[in-house]
């Protein structure tokens, strides 16, 4: 499964260093298990996009508008993700 290491800048003018995978990445029984009220997606603001953060195990928003250089993507073993 692919992750992605990238640091962005926050609303406070902090960097924020995040380790994340990508919503339509994550295996669908991780997504049923965690996601609830299918259906009612909320909107972002363009750039934003909501990750589930290997760090911290819960969804996050990652700002693209504001990401300093590039994402690195790497590959992370999916077994980690079984219900």
């Amino acid at each position: 499964m692919k992750a992605y290491k990238g640091t962005f800048k926050k609303k406070n003018g902090e960097n924020r260093e995040m380790v994340f995978a990508r919503i339509w990445d994550l295996p669908e029984p991780f997504l049923k298990k965690h996601v609830q009220g299918a259906g009612s997606e909320s909107k972002y603001p363009e750039g934003m996009e909501l990750v589930w953060d290997l760090e911290a195990d819960s969804f996050r928003i990652f700002n693209w508008k504001t990401i300093e250089g590039k994402a690195k993507h790497f590959d992370i073993d999916s077994a980690l993700f079984e219900v």
